[in-house]
């Protein structure tokens, strides 16, 4: 299937979850994440949440890494379709900018080179590890620029389709995702 497709169908897919359907998957994939073996490493790269398009909750991947300690990085968009990377404190003031992202105002920049693992936004992804976002580039650039180690771990809501036809050179294959009811490994 054609990613301009997928986009459309999961967008869908998204709105017709109930708020108890998404908390629940949202809690079920958090939860699918503690059994793989990632949690060895210092910094961890998050993106919050966006309500209004109804993604997971990343409020439970907080909680965890929390919990055990690590260094969470989040996001900033920038105008030039790239990302800057905070370590999220006690301090952070986290905005909505105009696109309805949630962001830290400022804070301690974190290096691309310093970030261990990766949680990638996505609406779709296959069985090969191809994921499609919401079609900016942003975490696509934001991964090229990382350390070839870095581990990427997309989180969806809804199983793999089959094949992304379309997919570009430029587009960073993940190493897991994670949904409510399987971990898959590529």
């Amino acid at each position: 299937m054609l990613k301009n497709k997928l986009r459309l169908d999961y967008h869908n897919l998204r709105n017709q979850l109930s708020k108890q359907e998404l908390d629940d998957r949202s809690l079920k994939i958090s939860n699918n994440l503690i059994p793989l073996s990632i949690w060895h490493h210092s910094f961890y790269h998050v993106f919050l949440s966006i309500a209004s398009k109804r993604e997971i909750d990343t409020g439970y991947i907080l909680s965890i890494l929390q919990g055990k300690d690590k260094n969470i990085v989040i996001p900033k968009m920038s105008s030039n379709n790239s990302l800057a990377h905070f370590l999220l404190t006690d301090n952070t003031t986290i905005i909505i900018n105009k696109w309805d992202v949630p962001e830290p105002i400022d804070g301690l920049e974190v290096p691309t080179d310093k970030i261990d693992v990766v949680f990638v936004p996505l609406l779709a992804f296959d069985v090969y590890g191809n994921r499609v976002g919401y079609g900016k580039g942003y975490y696509d650039a934001f991964l090229r620029k990382c350390r070839k180690d870095v581990i990427k771990i997309g989180i969806s809501m809804f199983v793999a389709v089959d094949k992304i036809e379309d997919v570009s050179p430029y587009d960073e294959r993940l190493h897991f995702c994670v949904t409510p009811n399987k971990i898959y490994e590529f």
